[in-house]
C-alpha cells in the first residue's frame, strides 16, 4: 500500500524566520530538503506527506507551498497565520488563494506561546471560525499543560477538525504518564479529535525502546480507536533522536501489537480522510 507520513519539515536556514532553530541544536542546524529525504521516503513505501510548518510567518507557509508545486509527494501544507490579528480571517483567505488547493491546515505554535491559556482566548474565534468555513483542520502544538485550554477550544468549535501533534508531548523521559493520561482521555471524548504518532521518541529520549513509549501508544489507542490515529516522522526533528527507519519500524510494531488490523489505517488513510487529501492508488 502507498502510505502517508502525516507530519514531516522542511527548511532553509537562510530564510531567517526559524527563530527557534539556533546553532545549540546542532543536529538540526542546517538546511533539509525533499532531495534529503526521498530515497528514505522510497524505501519505507511512503509515497505523500504532509508538510507542517516550521516558522511562525506566513512567508514561510508560501515556501512550503512552493515546494509542493515543484514536488507531487508533497500531498498538502500545514501552514501558518497569525490568529491574533484583526484581519486574521482575510489572511487565510488569502492563503487559500495562493494555495489552490495544497492548504490543509494550520498550525500556531502554541508551545512557544508564554500563557498557558492562549488557547482559550475568545479573541480567537474568528480565525477559527474561519478555518471551518474554509474547510481547514487545526495542528494542535501543545504540551501537556495546554491541553485544559485546548479542551475548552474544541467544546466552543464542535465542527472543528483538529489533530493533537505528538500525543500532547508528554513527558516519557521523566515517566510523566498519570496526568497526561487522564487528560488524554478528556479530549479524546470529543469526537472532533484526532491524534498524531509522531514524536514520542524525541520526547522519550535517545536510548528509548519501545517498551518505554508501548504504555503511551497503548493509552492512545485506547482513547482515540485506531480510526483517528495517524502516522508520523517529525523528520527531520527525530534525526537529533533517532533515524527515519527506526521510528518507522518501531511504530509498525506497536500499531500491529496494540491495533492489529489496522495498520493500513494508521499509516494512510486516516491521514487522507483527515487532511482530505488526493488519494492515489496503493503499489
Amino acid at each position: 500500500m502507498m502510505l502517508v507520513d502525516s507530519h514531516l519539515h522542511f527548511w532553509r536556514l537562510s530564510r531567517g524566520d526559524y527563530l527557534w532553530l539556533t546553532p545549540e541544536f546542532s543536529a538540526l542546524y542546517r538546511d533539509f530538503s525533499p532531495n534529503d529525504i526521498n530515497a528514505t521516503l522510497g524505501a519505507c513505501g511512503v509515497g505523500s506527506v504532509v508538510v507542517v510548518q516550521a516558522a511562525a510567518t506566513e512567508a514561510e507557509t508560501h515556501y512550503l507551498l512552493e515546494l509542493a508545486r515543484e514536488h507531487p509527494f508533497i500531498a498538502g501544507v500545514v501552514g501558518w497565520t497569525d490568529f491574533e490579528a484583526e484581519d486574521a480571517p482575510q489572511r487565510v483567505a488569502a492563503l487559500c488563494r495562493a494555495a489552490q488547493g495544497r492548504l490543509k491546515g494550520l498550525r500556531p505554535m502554541v508551545q512557544d506561546i508564554p500563557d498557558e491559556r492562549w488557547l482559550s482566548r475568545s479573541a480567537l474565534d474568528p480565525a477559527f471560525d474561519t478555518l471551518i468555513a474554509n474547510d481547514l483542520s487545526f495542528d494542535a502544538l501543545v504540551a501537556p499543560k495546554h491541553l485544559p485550554a485546548l479542551a475548552e477550544r474544541l467544546d466552543r468549535h464542535p465542527q472543528l477538525r483538529a489533530v493533537l501533534d505528538h500525543a500532547g508531548k508528554p513527558d516519557i523521559a521523566g515517566g510523566g504518564f498519570d496526568d497526561w493520561a487522564r487528560q488524554i482521555v478528556r479530549l479524546a471524548g470529543q469526537g472532533n479529535l484526532s491524534c498524531k504518532l509522531s514524536g514520542l521518541l524525541s520526547e522519550a529520549g535517545p536510548s528509548a525502546s519501545a517498551a518505554d513509549i508501548e504504555p503511551y501508544v497503548a493509552h492512545l489507542f485506547a482513547s482515540f480507536g485506531p480510526e483517528r490515529i495517524m502516522w508520523g516522522s517529525d523528520w527531520p526533528v527525530l534525526t537529533a533522536t533517532a533515524g527515519y527507519t527506526h521510528w518507522f519500524d518501531m511504530a509498525k510494531a506497536l500499531v500491529g501489537r496494540l491495533a492489529a488490523g489496522h495498520l493500513e489505517d494508521v499509516f494512510a488513510n486516516n491521514a487522507q480522510r483527515f487532511y482530505r487529501l488526493e488519494r492515489k492508488p496503493y503499489l
